[in-house]
């Protein structure tokens, strides 16, 4: 999800005299480096385990939002792509995305046969974006997922953060990003690393392009690769094409992280040139974004159909140099000769101690040539499901539900090369009274704002002694706003009155913690906040 001020600069109408004045990086001998591991940069290249050329080929998901829409990872496999882009969050502006969460993503992929480019999005526009986080609280989030990624090489690309740099001083960005690369390696990591540009990602005062050499040799490894997203900044064909050779011109690894086609206020992007040149140059692409965003138009399929794909969806998927013509899938999957048949399934879950915020689940186990290495439980929700944990045996317990409220849960299995079976059928279960009455504070603020309709954030605290297992957050809306996305819990509204349950990953609030919600909502002429807030029943403090 992607806000206008995430798509291009405030000033655009100096962008092709300040790019044209731009001198061309220098090309100096790259130093000898560790051995790589996986994916890894080579003379300017992207390459694999195998040593031969990955180019990516593929879209933007934004998982951390749609976090039960984890089918379209599927949807665009088989649209052509060999690369998912997802959106996760460290915590600092939306919800966490938990290990579990994280490893159930790669295992997705895997089981799709895509590459994986995990990136945090909570940096976006830092300097410029008051809610922003830092790309070293981004670093610390991925240090925390270490024995999640470890192992992941071949499949998992790091980017530290999204557009972590807005137009305010763009200068800022060389250090942190340099501090931040060094803070992975130093922690072990042997992933190719991806960093993205200044200046809302666009780097139209060409910082990353001036500073590019200095970032890619204080990388240890030289696993590198940057990232540039090209929006209406880059309506001309020049433009692309300058900034593009002047990387590949200094040996110096980079794709097109995001892109747009649709034009907006600020200009008309050209598409057509950005994928050409990165056609001719083997460069890669992923463009913004499958579904799901507050600007429509930016919709590569509508409402998450892969049946349904908007113009630019075709365009992307199957115009000129489009991901269906132009992919090509990654030498770990389709010939390295490793292992590509899935587990059977496993069976149907039973389920037994089901209390008010837990249920424990057991399933008759997969088979599988290679042995299989874990299961993967999901809670199904109608067509979507969202991960609630994972386990190497036959039984696991899910906490952090709800009171008396009905979950539907279902199981798959996965193999050590990360082949996933087909999903086990679905036990429901219906949680007992008796959550806990909550001390907490409630701070509500409209992050962006459109005619006709905002996005939003809740910030959840709990204010008491004792942990918050499982919950309801109500609300009544003071005009005739109707929420139509929400990320973090599960949202219902009747009239004015607003009620979000728990989902797993936010159930449980420790004291003195707290849990972020967003979501997107229409409104008519006024935008009134709500005034009060109720949790199992109890009102909630104004924070």
């Amino acid at each position: 999800m992607r806000s206008r001020t995430g798509i291009a600069p405030r000033v655009a109408v100096v962008i092709a005299s300040v790019l044209g004045l731009l001198a061309p990086l220098l090309s100096f001998a790259t130093p000898a480096r560790a051995a790589a591991t996986g994916l890894h940069i080579q003379n300017g290249r992207l390459l694999e385990a195998s040593g031969n050329d990955f180019v990516m080929r593929g879209v933007n998901h934004a998982h951390t939002w749609y976090p039960g829409r984890t089918q379209s990872l599927a949807d665009v496999k088989k649209l052509g792509a060999n690369t998912v882009r997802v959106v996760l969050s460290d915590g600092h502006r939306w919800t966490k995305n938990s290990a579990e969460d994280v490893a159930g993503v790669i295992a997705q992929c895997k089981a799709n046969r895509l590459i994986c480019v995990l990136e945090v999005h909570d940096t976006t526009g830092y300097g410029e974006e008051a809610a922003a986080g830092t790309l070293d609280h981004a670093a610390d989030y991925w240090i925390g997922l270490k024995d999640v990624l470890t192992g992941q090489e071949s499949y998992v690309i790091i980017n530290i953060g999204n557009e972590p740099w807005g137009n305010t001083n763009p200068a800022g960005w060389t250090e942190p990003t340099i501090a931040a690369v060094k803070k992975l390696r130093g922690a072990g990591f042997a992933h190719t690393i991806m960093v993205d540009a200044p200046n809302w990602g666009q780097d139209w005062q060409g910082v990353m392009r001036a500073n590019a050499r200095s970032v890619y040799d204080a990388d240890t490894t030289g696993n590198l690769i940057f990232s540039i997203h090209m929006y209406s900044v880059y309506d001309t064909a020049q433009e692309i094409t300058d900034y593009l050779n002047a990387f590949v011109s200094a040996g110096l690894p980079i794709l097109i992280g995001e892109f747009g086609g649709p034009p907006d206020q600020y200009g008309d992007p050209d598409e057509d040139t950005m994928m050409a040149a990165a056609q001719q140059l083997r460069l890669g692409y992923l463009a913004w974004s499958w579904s799901g965003n507050t600007d429509p138009i930016l919709d590569l399929a509508t409402d998450f159909d892969p049946a349904r794909l908007s113009s630019w969806g075709q365009r992307v998927f199957n115009g000129a140099n489009g991901i269906a013509a132009t992919s090509e899938e990654a030498d770990v999957y389709s010939s390295s000769g490793g292992d590509t048949t899935p587990p059977t399934t496993p069976g149907t879950p039973t389920a037994s101690a089901v209390t008010s915020s837990s249920a424990t689940l057991n399933w008759a186990a997969a088979t599988d040539a290679n042995g299989v290495t874990g299961y993967d439980v999901v809670r199904v929700s109608g067509a979507s499901e969202s991960a609630a944990t994972t386990t190497t045996g036959t039984s696991a317990t899910v906490t952090g539900l709800a009171p008396e409220t009905s979950y539907s849960f279902a199981v798959y299995a996965r193999d050590a090369a990360g082949n996933r079976s087909q999903r086990s059928g679905t036990v429901t279960v219906t949680t007992s009274s008796g959550g806990s009455s909550a001390a907490c504070g409630a701070g509500y603020r409209v992050t962006n704002e459109w005619p006709g309709g905002f996005q939003g954030e809740i910030v959840l605290r709990n204010t008491g002694s004792s942990a918050i297992n499982g919950w309801t957050l109500r609300w009544t809306f003071p005009d005739s706003q109707r929420v139509s996305n929400l990320w973090g819990g599960t949202a219902t509204q009747s009239g004015a009155e607003v009620s979000v349950a728990s989902v797993s990953y936010t159930a449980t609030i420790a004291p003195a913690g707290s849990v972020t919600l967003g979501f997107t909502a229409t409104k008519g002429g006024t935008n009134p906040s709500p005034t009060a807030f109720t949790l199992n029943g109890s009102a909630c403090s104004l924070i």
